[in-house]
């Protein structure tokens, strides 16, 4: 198996990073198999979903719909709202496995890689990428 971890910039408020070029870039030339993204953080996830076309910001409002930043949540540690990050990895993920041919990961036309991360009280992220080959 090869593995690599790398660090996202995520910044100081919710956000959908679309990491499909470091993931691309990790499995080119691998040959025929499977990528696993992990994302190893208790208050972030991996969708794969379409960006650039509003979809990231709805994703963030859904979040935000489902999950809101208030104070019901009992883990009440860091900023207000933050026990709903905790919760997040139930309903997105905190990993995606994706079948790559010919060192190409097999996207739909219009899907990409995203590290959804809602919690400002961290602004880096590790993501580890894993392939095994087929």
């Amino acid at each position: 198996m090869h593995t690599e971890v790398i660090t996202v910039r995520t910044g100081t408020r919710p956000v959908v990073r679309d990491i499909t070029r470091e993931a691309a870039a990790f499995a080119d030339d691998k040959g025929d198999g499977l990528l696993h993204v992990f994302v190893p953080h208790a208050t972030a996830g991996i969708a794969i979903i379409e960006t650039g076309a509003g979809s990231d910001d709805d994703l963030l409002t859904a979040i935000d719909d489902v999950l809101p930043t208030d104070d019901r949540w009992r883990h009440r540690h860091g900023s207000r709202g933050h026990g709903r990050d905790h919760v997040l990895p139930a309903f997105v993920a905190p990993y995606a496995t994706l079948p790559v041919v010919g060192g190409q990961i097999a996207l739909g036309t219009w899907q990409s890689i995203c590290l959804v991360d809602p919690n400002g009280d961290n602004a880096t992220r590790q993501v580890r990428f894993s392939f095994l080959q087929g």
